[in-house]
């Protein structure tokens, strides 16, 4: 093999490396944001030239559509797909989210973008609606009396502690689940039992 053949390190090209790419995406986007990180960064991490990178992604933008579409495709399954819990406990856990978590990647990637266009802007929305959906389910099972309505407040506070965390470098988490608790409470029937 020539040194043409080999890309910026000596690796073959070609051989893992799309994988790379999202794996160094995953990091710098998380870390600096997704305007902040250049292509030839994301070429350095992944150890990777600039033309092998396009080889594998059109562009920046459809690299950050990727990037999203690889996160959660199960909607927090590690709340909502426990057994241990009752559905009113589950709609709760989906607080218990430590301070130190990262911004949700949708809401930064959104709050970034501002191209409601942009594919990894329809990742985002279809993964809020997601995540909404989960909750009016689990809220369902509960036996609330709007379920939806319940799904909705419920995303809407995730997202704000979320996005307030970030913003205070303070926990919200706790001061949302208080919220949520009473939403919760006063959407379930006292007949329901708290299932």
């Amino acid at each position: 093999m020539t040194e043409l053949e080999k890309g910026p390190t000596g690796r073959r090209r070609g051989r893992g490396a799309r994988e790379r790419i999202i794996s160094a995406s995953q990091q710098l986007f998380r870390e600096q944001g997704i305007n902040r990180t250049g292509m030839n960064e994301l070429c350095a991490a992944a150890q990777v030239s600039k033309r092998t990178a396009y080889q594998h992604f059109t562009g920046k933008d459809e690299l950050v559509a990727e990037y999203l579409r690889r996160f959660d495709p199960s909607v927090l399954s590690g709340v909502f797909d426990r057994t241990d819990l009752t559905p009113r406990e589950r709609l709760l856990a989906a607080f218990d989210i430590p301070p130190t978590t990262p911004l949700c990647p949708y809401i930064a990637a959104a709050v970034e973008l501002h191209d409601p266009q942009h594919p990894a802007s329809q990742y985002a929305r279809d993964y809020k609606k997601a995540v909404a959906a989960r909750l009016a389910d689990t809220a369902r099972e509960a036996g609330a009396a709007d379920p939806e309505q319940l799904g909705e407040q419920l995303a809407l506070l995730i997202d704000g502690a979320a996005a307030r965390t970030r913003v205070l470098n303070a926990d919200a988490f706790p001061a949302a689940a208080a919220v949520a608790a009473v939403l919760i409470d006063n959407a379930i029937p006292a007949t329901a039992g708290g299932l």
